[in-house]
Formats: structure tokens, sequence, C-alpha cells
């Protein structure tokens, strides 16, 4: 457990800390590892998380549902003030130059918050627990994207990486804390009244939007483009692969 602690937040720190090494102007490296990162995320929602809280509630599947389209419409609202920093979008305007982008930075905790507290480790939780390293992998391969274009934003309107750090770190602790808060804190809540059923629900749904609108945006004009075919490829073929290990 706090090996996934650690791992995710490191890899936003990491991800963050990169934007000091690679040019943030030109973001065209980035296309393949969101395609490889949505294709992943897509297919592990397909194939475990939505058929494991359909499992975790026999008795009412269809009330799942409307928690996945809470989820997938919830998202389309954070969006509109993260600016799509999910999935990796940087943005190179300076029109509020000086100021912290609250909004983007608490729709963008929340989002994290949600997706860490899912990664619950308990065998009542049945193949989600199972799998909990498959689900960590693609929340961490998502954050990659994600934290670079926090700080890439943050240090074009702050001015420097020294500013802008505090807010990765806060961004880093996001998910770790959710992973901590259902484990530790809500864990009996959650394990009772179908409530870590609609929260694998919902995340579902938001992980429906991020890994559907990457992989959209990744082919804009829908022409073929080796290195994105070959990532969304790679992406799929790992998340299908991990129910072999």
């Amino acid at each position: 457990m706090w090996f996934a602690v650690l791992l995710l937040f490191c890899t936003v720190l990491g991800a963050g800390w990169a934007t000091q090494l690679v040019p943030t102007a030109s973001t065209t490296w980035m296309k393949p590892l969101l395609a490889f990162s949505g294709a992943y995320l897509f297919t592990l929602t397909i194939t475990h998380l939505l058929p494991e809280a359909l499992l975790l509630v026999p008795g009412d599947m269809h009330r799942i549902g409307y928690f996945v389209l809470a989820g997938f419409f919830g998202q389309l609202v954070l969006e509109v003030f993260s600016q799509g920093v999910e999935h990796g979008h940087v943005h190179h305007h300076t029109s509020h130059a000086g100021h912290v982008p609250f909004l983007l930075l608490f729709s963008l905790l929340i989002h994290s918050f949600l997706e860490g507290s899912i990664l619950v480790k308990a065998p009542v939780v049945g193949t989600v627990s199972d799998n909990f390293y498959a689900i960590l992998t693609g929340v961490a391969l998502h954050h990659i994207p994600a934290a670079f274009a926090l700080v890439a934003a943050l240090v074009l309107r702050l001015g420097s990486f020294r500013r802008a750090l505090p807010f990765l770190v806060l961004f880093a602790l996001a998910a770790p804390v959710g992973i901590v808060v259902s484990n530790y804190v809500v864990l009996d809540q959650l394990l009772t009244g179908g409530l870590y059923a609609a929260l694998l629900g919902f995340v579902a749904g938001n992980f429906l939007h991020v890994s559907t609108t990457i992989l959209f945006e990744t082919s804009p004009e829908h022409r073929l483009n080796l290195p994105k075919l070959v990532a969304t490829l790679a992406g799929t073929a790992l998340a299908l692969g991990v129910e072999l290990l």
C-alpha cells in the first residue's frame, strides 16, 4: 500500500520536474505517451473497473450506470476549470501572469483524489484488489502528462519553477491522500451499502471521459500516425496482459 503512495507521489514530482529538462514550447513528443496512457486507461476501465463495479452489486446493476454517467459528465464539468490539463494540454497564454490558477488546481486535486480513492487493497472488493497494481499503473501513467502540463502552466504564470513547486507537491499528494483515506479512514463505510461500487462506477466514468478524449485528440484529423498507433496498441496490449500476470 505504501509503495503505491510513494509511487504516485514520486511520479508526479518527477514528471513536473521534467519541465526543467524538456522544452515545453513543443510537446509533440507527448502525443505517443498520451496515446499509450489513454489506451491503457480505456482498456482497463472496460475490462476491469466496469465489470467489477457491476459484480459488487449483483441485485442492483443498473444503478452503477447512473454513477458512470455522473462520473463522465462530472469530469466534463471539471475540465471547464482545469482546461484539459488532465490529458496533457499545455497552455502557453500568459493573460493571468502572476496569478495562481486556483480553480485549475482545485479541479485537478479532486480528480486526482478520486483516482487514488479507488485503490483499495482488501479481499472484499474482489478483482479490483487482485488487479491493484494494474490500476495503480494506469493512474501513474495518466499523471505523467498531467503533472507536466500543470507545471508548464504554473511556470508561465508564476515565472519560475521554484514558485510552482509547492503547487506541484500539493498535486502529488492528492492521489496518495485518496489511497490513505479509502484504506484507513472510511474503508468500513465504503464496503457497506454499495458505496465502493458507486465510487468505482463514478471513477470509471471519469476514466472513460479522459481516455476517449485523449484518443480522439491524438488523431484529430483521423490520419494514420504510426507512432501513435503503435503506442495505442501497446497500451491496450499491456492492459490486457496484466490479467496474465
